[in-house]
Order: C-alpha cells, then sequence, then structure tokens
C-alpha cells in the first residue's frame, strides 16, 4: 500500500470508531465529536476506560497494534457494564464491531470507578502473560533481537553455537512492514510450523534514526535477498515471494560499502584496487589440499589445528578440506606427517557462470576471481546497456520497484527507452569469512539497505556440538558474555555479570530484612 491508500484507509477506521462508539462518549460525559477528532479521540478512549495515555501511542506500532486492538475493545464494553466471558468473545471474534450493538442496541450506563483489577486468578495470569508479550515484542522489533549462529561462514570470529543479541538501534530499527503477523517468531509459527503472517497489507519501508552507519568490514545481519533457503542458486528472473521483513535472516561480513569498486584476486577482496584488512579478530578460511603419509581423523585435526570444517579423503594420502585458517595451514606445514598443504584457488577464467552472480555469460567469474563491480549507491547514476544490465537487472526490476525489458538493443524502464539509471537506496555487499563454505553476495548479489537488520553485539551463550563429555564441557565458557566487536582476543564479561547478581540478591535482601524489621 502507498502513503495514500494507507491515509485513507486510516481515515475509513476513523469514521468506523465514530460511527460505533459516539453515543458511547456521550454516555461517559464526553461530546459525540471528540469520537472522530484523529489521535485525540485514542487519548479520549483512554481516559474513558480509565487507561493510561501513552496506550495510544502502542496502538500506532506495527504488531504491538495487533495485541492492543482486542485489548481496548475489551477495555471499552467492560467501561459500560458489558463483563461476561461472552461479551468478550463476541467483540473480539467480531473485531470489535460489537461494540456498534452496545452502542445503538443496549441501555448501557458508564462505570467511572471500575475496578481495573482482573476478577479472577485466571484474568490475573491473562493480563500479565498480555503484557510480558507485549514489552517482549517491542524490545524484540525496535531495540534488541536474539540470533544463534547455524552456520560456519563467519566460523572463528562467530561460531555454530553461538547465541547473540543483535541491535536494532544503532543502524536504526526497520519498523515492520507486515502488518499482519503472529507476535515473537519470525516466519512460521512453531509447533503448527504454519506461516506467520498475511502478506497483505504492507507498510512502506521506514527507519528509524540510527546510532551509526554500517561500517567496512562489521559483521551485520539482513533479510536475505534471495528470498527462502528452498531456492538457494537463484536465477536472474527469481521473483521474490516473501515480504521483507520475513525474509530469512543472515549473518555476514559486511565488505563493500555503498561507491565502492570491489574486485575479488585469487581469495582476497579489493576495494577500489586496494586489497582490505579485516579486524584481527577475523580468521578468513579456504579450502585445502593436503598430502600425507599417514591418516588424518576429525577429533584431532579439531583439538590440535581447531579445524571445524568438514575434510575427506579423495585419494590415497590426499585430503580436501572445506576450511582452514592460514595459521592452521602453516600449523599443519610443519607436522611430520605432512608431506604438501596446497591452498585451493577457482583460476581466472575457471567461470562458473549459473552460480556465481550476474549469471551472464558476459562475466567469467567465481569464486576466487570477482569483479571489478561497482556497488550502488543512493543518487548515483550508472550507465545501462545489454552488457552491464545483468549486475542491476534485480535492483532495477525487484528492489526499486520498476518494470524492465528489452527491446533489442534498446531498454526500457516503465516503458521508457533508458541509457542510465538513477539508485534510489544503498546497496551492500555481504560475504562470510569461510570463502569456499559461504553462502553470500558472490551467489546472489547485492543487498539493500531496507533489508537491513541490524549489528550482532553480544554473545550470551555457546556451545559447541563437536566437543565430547558431558553437557558442561561442550559449553565455550570462554566467550559467554563476550561482545563481537572489538580488537584482540574475546574477552568474558560472564563474573562480572554474576557478582553484579550477588550484589544486587544481597542488597534486596538486605533491605527486605530491614523493613520486616522496622
Amino acid at each position: 500500500m502507498t502513503i495514500t491508500q494507507w491515509f485513507i484507509f486510516f481515515l475509513i477506521i476513523q469514521v468506523i470508531h465514530f460511527l460505533g462508539t459516539w453515543k458511547l462518549y456521550v454516555k461517559a460525559g464526553r461530546k459525540a465529536w471528540e469520537a472522530i477528532i484523529p489521535v485525540y479521540n485514542a487519548v479520549i478512549l483512554m481516559k474513558i476506560i480509565n487507561r493510561p495515555w501513552w496506550w495510544v501511542i502502542l496502538l500506532f506500532i506495527p504488531i504491538i497494534n495487533l495485541i492492543m486492538f482486542p485489548v481496548v475493545w475489551v477495555e471499552t464494553i467492560r467501561s459500560f457494564g458489558r463483563n461476561s466471558t461472552a461479551d468478550t468473545w463476541l467483540v473480539v471474534l467480531t473485531l470489535g464491531l460489537y461494540i456498534f450493538y452496545v452502542n445503538y442496541a443496549l441501555d448501557v450506563k458508564y462505570i467511572e470507578e471500575r475496578s481495573l483489577k482482573p476478577r479472577t486468578a485466571t484474568g490475573e495470569w491473562v493480563s500479565s502473560i498480555l503484557f510480558a508479550v507485549v514489552a517482549a515484542t517491542l524490545v524484540h522489533t525496535y531495540f534488541m533481537q536474539p540470533y544463534v549462529i547455524p552456520t560456519s561462514s563467519l566460523e572463528k570470529t562467530l561460531l555454530v553455537g553461538d547465541f547473540l543479541f543483535v541491535s536494532k538501534f544503532h543502524y536504526g530499527a526497520r519498523t515492520p512492514m507486515t502488518t499482519v503477523a503472529f507476535p515473537m517468531v519470525h516466519d512460521t509459527i512453531p509447533v503448527i510450523k504454519t506461516k506467520s503472517y498475511l502478506k497483505k497489507p504492507q507498510l512502506p519501508y521506514f527507519r528509524l534514526p540510527g546510532l551509526q552507519k554500517i561500517k567496512r568490514n562489521e559483521i551485520v545481519v539482513f533479510s536475505w535477498p534471495a528470498d527462502t533457503v528452498e531456492q538457494f542458486f537463484v536465477k536472474t528472473n527469481k521473483r521474490i515471494r516473501k515480504p521483507i521483513d520475513k525474509k530469512s535472516n543472515y549473518v555476514k561480513r559486511c565488505v563493500g560499502l555503498p561507491g565502492d569498486s570491489l574486485s575479488i584476486k585469487d581469495g582476497y577482496v579489493f576495494i577500489n584496487g586496494k586489497q582490505t584488512v579485516l579486524p584481527d579478530r577475523a580468521k578468513p578460511q579456504f579450502s585445502y589440499y593436503v598430502q600425507t603419509k599417514g591418516q588424518l581423523t576429525p577429533q584431532y585435526m579439531y583439538e590440535r589445528y581447531g579445524v571445524t570444517g568438514r575434510f575427506g579423503q579423495v585419494k590415497q594420502g590426499v585430503y580436501f578440506f572445506s576450511a582452514m585458517t592460514a595459521e592452521a595451514a602453516k600449523q599443519l606445514e610443519d607436522n611430520p606427517n605432512v608431506i604438501s598443504v596446497k591452498r585451493n584457488i577457482d583460476t581466472q577464467g575457471n567461470t562458473q557462470m549459473g552460480t556465481v552472480f550476474p549469471n551472464s555469460k558476459d562475466y567469467k567469474w567465481n569464486q576466487d576471481q570477482f569483479g571489478p563491480i561497482y556497488i550502488p549507491q543512493e543518487g548515483k547514476t550508472v550507465a545501462l546497456n545489454l552488457k552491464v544490465l545483468p549486475i542491476y537487472k534485480k535492483v532495477i526490476e525487484e528492489y526499486e520497484g520498476n518494470t524492465l525489458s528489452v527491446n533489442g538493443n534498446q531498454i526500457l524502464i516503465n516503458g521508457n527507452p533508458a541509457d542510465s539509471y538513477t539508485f534510489k537506496q544503498d546497496y551492500y555487499w555481504m560475504m562470510g569469512d569461510n570463502r569456499h563454505a559461504s553462502e553470500d553476495s558472490r551467489y546472489w548479489g547485492f543487498v539493500p539497505e531496507d533489508h537491513i537488520v541490524g549489528k550482532p553485539v553480544f554473545i550470551w551463550f555457546s556451545y559447541d556440538t563437536n566437543a565430547s563429555g558431558p553437557f558442561w564441557n561442550k559449553v565455550r565458557w570462554d566467550r559467554v558474555f563476550t561482545t563481537v566487536g572489538g580488537d584482540g582476543k574475546p574477552r568474558s564479561y560472564l563474573i562480572y555479570f554474576l557478582v553484579a547478581i550477588a550484589l544486587w540478591y544481597g542488597i534486596s535482601k538486605f533491605r527486605k530484612r530491614k523493613k520486616e524489621n522496622s
């Protein structure tokens, strides 16, 4: 829906509210016209139902308002004596339209000093759970979201089994675009395994002001532009099926910013002609061929060299490692049972057309030899021709909502001939540190700004599935309560947290005892 359509929809809601409640406003000692003034009518309604004015704010926050509207409907009829279970179900199941019946057909009286305390223990529980969900949804949507690392694409920096908190406010929280969705879940409702949202109506994209812009080589969580994991290696004409904010969440390192010229040579990233320097916590990994005199076991390689990637024997005495750091490879070279260690690099001209972006015969690129490619920047213009078009086709057509066609050698955008295009938003280039085991921008292209979710800031728990022994042996205690960013080795703040909890508990006990004695 456009802004104009949303404005019309908002006005219709105001009219419906007026028609369904104006008599109730009068019975509560207010004027009938107060029921039709947008926003003001909500403030007056909060006074009528004896609820705080800031509930009005919750009514305008997407997703949270889905929870609040039924609450306000119920509170409204209860303010006029309709307290039965049947009344409650009727107003909820009719989406508030039962209030019309109360307004016109029943002779109700306004209860000015009604008790707000639930009449039963069940009601008390429902009320507590309801507002706990509201608070949690508010935090989850606009401030901080939990996330777990599912793959090894950022291995050595973020490990499989790391549980993160992702900040929404660093880059500015993206307000929900999907208006009707189950709270506190992403795209699927647990247990029943069904879709958690309706595709329509959709709000326009909007992002709240942030603390910072995305910096080069920062780790970023984003909505995967290529849609769902179900269809991974997408073709150029693939259509996006999910709303933006309900696409699968990915976490990668942002190696290219808007306006950069990016290329990859022998697996290393170059920005504007210079090799990028990764933070010291980043440990890029590549695949290797290792020739040995004996056997190599996963447990030995994990415990001795920290190798977590898959590996296996490809022929007698030769192993292929899917992921290993340069430091581990160097140490392995010194092993007396190892003959040679050779990094696996796709050579220039060894094209991976059909899997590597932009899936065009004009670009003979692969995962290690790629580009140069210009990363779109808002307001910047690029020249268009049939060779360049595959790179920016998805940007023009899908991410920025234009119609695109080709008539002979002529490119048509929205039906008009075009030899250039000006970008409407910023784009980013995301890659995993695990260069040969990462599904990243090399395969599906640019990440639009409206797909950015947030910045991982804190690891609150970490669990090593490769470790042996009982549960507590598998917990990576040195990673619990560590920051994602920063220089040097991650430092755990768990002990400080436990001390703070102990102090808080001790002070609380002391105050309680002092109060009892007094």
